[in-house]
């Protein structure tokens, strides 16, 4: 059903870039909302990575971090000589945080652009926009950080061209409800999710389902949507079923608003949530409101396995801060594109697909990364807890199984 309504805009999306390629002062620009380029070689000389994220907009952390982690990624790989006897570059194209958009800007990489790989979104209902259009094109995506179920499944089969770095919501949702239960012996806890937003309502279905079946109970379950500024009656209501934690699975701006408004209402209960939360206007909105609350994440930056370490400080002398798990998994995702284009028989469509299909035991900064069969990645989640204006490292969770096939030698 997604695939189906998908269709009429791409379609619709294919005519514009048609008429957009007659005006002869057009060319390879950036679309209104903007388009940056990173170490572009000579046209024909190059392998060129698409980047669509959230420059500006309500999540505008999510693609600025995602953008400076493909940057640095490019940066290595062509200081080693690039892939393949070709250098790397990258065009991003801002989405404004628009599913809409992001699918046009998709379309834009992929037809007019040509890029060899398409990467992004970071935000689930918005790499739901682009899939189809992977797929439509037979251009590889990765996603770095869409956690939801659907993003790499079209009803009951797997998505040929799309693939994902991250782990995704059954795995993200049962983490922090084992943790709730078995570390912090949580028996009551209620939800309150982003009804408008995939990943949210997807992440929330996770949780409920595990904790219940821990022996927990979930008292209340309330929405809102991204965007809101007032929560008060929904927390009034959650406050008058007494929980012991407040499940919030949303993106920081939201959450940080959720938290001063729990804060003001009296309630001291500690907030949980996902990676969502991952960006430092949490702190800077939310304030001293989220200390004592807990997220499930990719990776930590106090991580200290040696390839992690180098790369914060890689990325630390090139932007001045310390990488979140957004730049991180950008990272990744780029590293891993590049190793599938070098492990390709040649530079087709479906050549790379299969190449990163075969992703196995891959060693990234977010963990050791395999691929299963429904191209979604296989890897640990960290827990961390909001003290002061940082996030800090409580417990690694693993996945149960490994992905069937996987391969065991490193």
């Amino acid at each position: 059903m997604r695939s189906a309504r998908a269709l009429p805009l791409v379609l619709a999306v294919l005519a514009t870039i048609a008429c957009e390629k007659k005006k002869p002062t057009e060319g390879a620009a950036a679309p209104a909302g903007g388009a940056t380029a990173a170490g572009a070689p000579a046209p024909g000389d190059r392998i060129l990575f698409g980047h669509v994220g959230s420059l500006t907009g309500l999540s505008a952390t999510f693609g600025l971090s995602s953008d400076k982690g493909i940057q640095l990624a490019i940066e290595e790989l062509n200081a080693k000589g690039g892939v393949k006897g070709k250098l790397l570059a990258v065009k991003t194209y801002d989405d404004q945080g628009k599913p809409d958009e992001a699918a046009i800007t998709a379309t834009r990489l992929v037809v007019q652009d040509r890029v060899a790989v398409l990467l992004g979104e970071v935000a689930s209902t918005r790499s739901l926009a682009m899939a189809p259009i992977a797929d439509a094109n037979k251009v590889s995506m990765i996603t770095p950080s869409s956690t939801n179920v659907k993003v790499t499944k079209d009803g009951d089969k797997t998505r040929p061209y799309v693939f994902r770095v991250c782990f995704i919501d059954p795995f993200q949702g049962t983490v922090m409800a084992k943790f709730a239960r078995g570390e912090l012996k949580l028996a009551r806890v209620a939800v309150l999710r982003d009804v408008g937003n995939d990943y949210s309502v997807g992440l929330a279905d996770a949780f409920l389902a595990k904790y219940k079946e821990l022996g927990g109970a979930i008292v209340d379950d309330q929405s809102y949507r991204e965007g809101d500024q007032d929560f008060k009656a929904q927390l009034t209501a959650i406050k008058a079923r007494n929980p012991e934690a407040i499940y919030v699975p949303g993106y920081y701006t939201d959450v940080a608003l959720i938290a001063r408004q729990a804060r003001e209402l009296g309630m001291k209960q500690p907030l949980l949530g996902g990676d969502g939360w991952d960006s430092e206007k949490l702190y800077e909105i939310g304030g001293k409101a989220l200390q004592g609350s807990y997220f499930s994440n990719h990776y930590s930056a106090e991580d200290p396995a040696p390839r992690i370490q180098e790369f914060v400080k890689r990325y630390k002398e090139r932007f001045g801060a310390v990488p979140d798990s957004l730049a991180a998994q950008a990272y990744d995702a780029a590293k891993i594109a590049a190793d599938a284009i070098g492990r390709a028989k040649d530079f087709s469509g479906p050549a790379i697909r299969d190449a990163i299909a075969a992703t196995r035991d891959y060693p990234g900064v977010t963990g050791v990364i395999t691929i299963d069969q429904d191209h979604n990645a296989v890897k640990p989640a960290v827990v961390l807890k909001v003290e002061g204006n940082a996030a800090r490292y409580v417990t690694t969770i693993q996945p149960d199984t490994a992905p069937a096939g996987a391969a065991a030698s490193k």
